[in-house]
């Protein structure tokens, strides 16, 4: 499909809504996307980012894209009991507490480039009168329910605890360590007198039961209507699906839910007789996303433009959350907007698993993190929003290493995208005067990548539109591991003297398929994008262009292209290690952190459980081995054989079948493109009936492998001594 306008902008007057829907024929949709809001009470570490933020930022840039109406919202969780215990430990008001933090997160999250419509506060006047009329028009139905209730005292501190200043064994996964309020572990929720060894979080001595008055929310008779509710949401995350049948299907299943505490700081009971009470920071805390929605209203001039997107029935409401927040957001705040009345209930809640760290899980209070403002002190934002992609935690936990990290940035960024970009802007600038050169009649070859070019808009845009930003990244990056192939495949530094006009071919191809990235990285490598844009010599930013315009005939010939640049440099092994050093060197002990009056251990550096050197031979003997470049061309997975890949490589002239065991380390789309060291004069041999006619060359660690690759253009088929 052809974008008319020039260069493949839209048409002057015609908005991306408008030229989606000419050119589909499909309807724009509205969406109202929320991320959870951030506690205010240390920074972010990448943990947050890959569960809640990133994935959110990445659909919501997708959407804009698409033509979509999208309104992305967010704001800093300011209450709570958490922040009264910090603030007291450090001296400081509450409010001092969370205005700092509050400015950190804020920043933190526009260097990094996501871009709220509205990013609020909890501790807003304007959060107080939300949340408290919710709470009062709730309260004027005459549902909920006001009781005294056994809670835990502290006679030491004279203070009635909520659920944060609890401490104890989860009575559910027997977890030690488990706040009073939901188990980290388990994700269950926690009655405060179930817990097991309870102690005061504040001076550690051991509370008492006293009587006290609270509200409750009747949770337990909106059951059936929540169960029947999500029984129509079968294209629903199973994470998400099976947490709430969990919580059904258990001996209690859904119970009346405590909505009061006894706290000096948070949301103050809007009724007589109710000084020293605020509502639950779980009942206010999603009322953030509402009372946002009204700031920005107010900000743009219009008031009431919030109701525009609660209260439609035809918005789609998405709320991006890491697991250990599904009850809230899939069980307690829909059953408060369904008693409430004239909200829209959310239409997907896409909970990610969480990320752990070289290993380990994070954890703020042993600081065994890295916190999001320090790594972009020293790398760029892009790097991390690509390699955190790449590992998104969608359907289980995953692992962030700073080896894999530096690996996607230097050898997927840099050598396949960033080496695609420059290589065929580059020799287009010198070759063809900085033009785009006439393409010829297409040959197999052509048509070949034309088609890849066309598809993988859609394929891509699949897989956004269902939060599959792993799998996105992917298909973004396969893009150029094509163009790289089509490249070396064609030669144009052999076709610019032997057929001109096949080498303009090529590099017309090569260049509408730059301009085809620039739109599909767009919602990934935001950054990037727009210096491809510029590249191109195109007006404006990428992301002020519609996805449809991700079409490979966008550029007309001879347009003129701007001047190329390197996108990605690589990142050096000192950077690496002394990033690897840091962390280890600020993390705390977990002994330390269980007692500070007891000695804290010294961090034990991990021993590599190395194989001793066998005995040695001769050079006579290692000369026999024919060590040799190949390229990967094609990899796919053996029938019947979890670890075994089937790889067709190229070396030289010459096309061979590899069997390899590495199915549980690599996809095989991962593969394509990648320059590998083969052993070429190993014996052929039969593995699962398919003739294996060489070996790949791999180093392992424990249950890690990684494949010998070649950094730099070393033509296949070269020999490796």
């Amino acid at each position: 499909m052809t974008i008319e306008g020039g260069v493949g902008c839209p048409v002057s007057g015609i908005t991306r809504q408008q030229l989606f829907q000419e050119s589909t024929g499909l309807p724009n949709q509205k969406f109202l996307v929320t991320s959870a809001l951030p506690y205010a009470n240390g920074p972010l570490h990448l943990g947050h980012i890959a569960g809640a933020y990133l994935p959110a930022d990445v659909f919501v840039r997708y959407q804009r894209l698409k033509g979509n109406d999208v309104l992305f919202i967010c704001g800093s969780d300011e209450h709570g009991t958490a922040i009264t215990v910090q603030a007291d430990s450090q001296g400081v008001t509450p409010q001092a507490l969370v205005d700092r933090h509050h400015a950190v997160l804020k920043k933190s999250f526009e260097d990094f480039g996501i871009r709220f419509d509205n990013y609020s506060r909890t501790s807003l006047p304007l959060h107080h009168e939300t949340s408290q009329e919710f709470f009062l028009q709730i309260h004027r139905k005459g549902v909920l329910v006001r009781r005294a209730v056994k809670q835990l005292y502290c006679p030491r501190c004279q203070l009635f605890l909520a659920d944060r200043l609890i401490t104890g064994t989860c009575p559910h996964c027997q977890q030690p360590g488990a706040k009073g309020d939901q188990c980290e572990k388990c994700g269950k929720p926690i009655d405060p007198l179930e817990i097991r060894g309870a102690q005061c979080v504040r001076c550690k001595s051991q509370p008492e039961a006293r009587e006290s008055l609270h509200w409750f929310f009747p949770l337990d008779r909106y059951q059936e209507r929540l169960r029947e509710w999500l029984a129509s949401k079968p294209h629903w995350k199973a994470n998400v699906l099976n947490f709430c049948k969990g919580v059904f299907e258990s001996g209690k299943g859904l119970e009346e839910r405590c909505i009061t505490r006894d706290l000096p700081w948070g949301v103050p009971l809007p009724l007589p007789d109710s000084a020293g009470k605020v509502l639950y920071v779980w009942f206010d805390a999603p009322i953030g996303y509402i009372s946002s929605t009204k700031e920005w209203a107010a900000r743009t001039g219009n008031p009431d433009r919030w109701k525009e997107y609660w209260c439609d029935p035809t918005v789609r409401l998405v709320h991006f959350i890491g697991k250990d927040n599904i009850f809230f957001h899939a069980l307690l705040f829909p059953a408060m907007l369904m008693e409430h009345g004239g909200f829209v209930l959310p239409d997907q809640i896409p909970a990610n698993e969480f990320l752990n760290l070289e290993g380990e899980k994070f954890s703020t209070s042993r600081n065994y993190a890295v916190w999001l403002h320090e790594y972009l002190q020293r790398f760029p934002a892009d790097a991390l929003r690509y390699s955190l992609a790449r590992i998104a935690p969608e359907a289980k936990d995953t692992d962030f290493s700073w080896r894999e990290f530096q690996g996607h940035h230097n050898n997927e960024l840099a050598d396949i995208l960033g080496n695609f970009i420059h290589r065929s802007l580059t020799f287009a600038g010198r070759y063809f005067g900085n033009r785009l050169p006439v393409r010829g009649p297409p040959d197999a070859s052509d048509s070949a990548f034309l088609d890849a070019m066309e598809k993988a808009p859609g394929e891509m845009g699949a897989l956004l539109d269902n939060f599959q930003v792993r799998d996105a990244a992917v298909r973004m990056m396969d893009l150029a591991r094509a163009g790289n192939l089509y490249f070396d495949q064609q030669q144009p530094w052999r076709t610019r003297r032997e057929n001109p006009e096949r080498c303009a071919t090529t590099l017309h191809l090569c260049v509408q398929a730059c301009r085809v990235l620039a739109t599909l990285t767009q919602p990934i490598l935001p950054s990037s994008s727009d210096a491809l844009w510029r590249m191109l010599g195109l007006p404006g930013r990428a992301a002020d262009h519609p996805w449809v315009s991700a079409d490979p005939r966008a550029l007309p010939e001879g347009h003129a292209l701007g001047q190329p640049e390197i996108l990605f440099r690589k990142i050096e092994d000192s950077m690496i290690e002394a990033e690897i050093v840091r962390l280890k060197s600020m993390a705390r002990p977990a002994e330390a952190v269980a007692s500070a009056t007891s000695p804290a251990p010294a961090v034990q550096p991990r021993k590599l459980e190395v194989p001793l050197v066998t005995e040695t031979i001769s050079y006579d003997e290692f000369a026999r081995l024919d060590l040799r470049v190949a390229e990967v061309v094609a990899a796919e997975r053996i029938a019947g054989a979890d670890k075994l890949l089937k790889l067709t490589v190229r070396l030289g002239p010459e096309t061979r079948t590899i069997v390899a065991g590495i199915a549980l380390h690599y996809a095989p789309e991962s593969l394509l493109g990648r320059r590998i060291v083969v052993v070429a004069n190993l014996k052929p041999a039969r593995i699962r009936g398919v003739e294996s006619q060489g070996m790949l060359l791999a180093a392992s660690e424990a249950e890690k492998l990684a494949l010998v690759t070649l950094d730099g253009a070393i033509e296949s088929g070269s020999q490796v001594r």
